[in-house]
């Protein structure tokens, strides 16, 4: 369905080399975009690009910080400068950090806000001007079920989360007018690196098959449609919406 299609159109991204935002850019290669990777490590980002080649995507890497406002600006204006015109941009970069609150150190805090929070706006400010000047674009953030419900253990990172959230409400209320639109998705718990201790404790594990209605993790590529929908023509209504893929965890007691 053309509907769904994302042929003919680029996507960026960021923290792309493995897990959530590797997932979602092979499913977007598999709706017909063209993919650039992103992350801070040149090696990964070519052997998953190499990877992706394989199945026949178009892909390109881009290795930049994406706590780094210049270099983020850099990178984006380079990329357009060069005729790579990006379509579609996913903020997936981020990062956890486990601690109780009353120990919680605050270069830990600030490295969440940056990575978690600072990036989303860098990002999508460097390339939230060029889809303006063009008049359409598309943004998806990827949030949290932590931007609506919380845990011991991670009050920051849930701060960040409910940022994210309404950061994205704020990108949809400034960016809609010109044709922009900016969505987010908030996944449950999947198994990913970022959770690979909580997959590995065993305790863990089944309080959660127990506490989510579909009793189970959820496997990264069930993101993949979400994010298909947010970046096709199907979605050309939607905005400022935060899209809870969880299993149902975070509406259910």
């Amino acid at each position: 369905m053309e509907l769904f299609s994302l042929k003919g159109r680029t996507a960026l991204i960021t923290g792309s080399s493995q897990g959530i935002g590797l997932a979602l850019a092979k499913g977007l290669a598999e709706a017909g975009a063209c993919i650039i990777l992103n992350g801070r490590d040149a090696n990964k980002l070519s052997s998953a690009a190499d990877k992706m080649r394989e199945s026949g995507a178009v892909v390109q890497t881009s290795v930049f910080d994406v706590t780094d406002h210049d270099a983020v600006k850099t990178a984006v204006d380079k990329l357009e400068a060069d005729g790579t015109v990006i379509d579609i941009l996913v903020n997936n970069a981020g990062m956890q950090h486990r601690s109780p609150l009353e120990d919680f150190e605050p270069a830990a805090f600030e490295r969440l806000l940056q990575t978690n929070v600072a990036s989303v706006f860098h990002v999508s400010q460097a390339v939230g001007r060029h889809m303006i000047k063009r008049g359409e674009g598309k943004i998806v953030n990827i949030a949290s079920v932590q931007t609506a419900l919380a845990r011991p253990g991670i009050a920051p990172y849930t701060a960040t989360k409910g940022a994210v959230g309404n950061l994205t409400k704020g990108m949809a209320t400034d960016w809609a007018k010109h044709g922009l639109q900016c969505n987010a998705i908030a996944p449950g718990y999947f198994d990913t690196p970022l959770n690979a201790a909580l997959v590995a404790d065993a305790t863990f594990s089944s309080w959660l098959e127990t506490r989510t209605p579909a009793g189970r993790w959820g496997n990264v590529d069930e993101l993949v449609g979400a994010c298909v929908f947010l970046t096709a023509p199907a979605s050309s209504f939607v905005n400022g919406h935060t899209l809870y893929v969880d299993g149902g965890i975070s509406v259910s007691l």
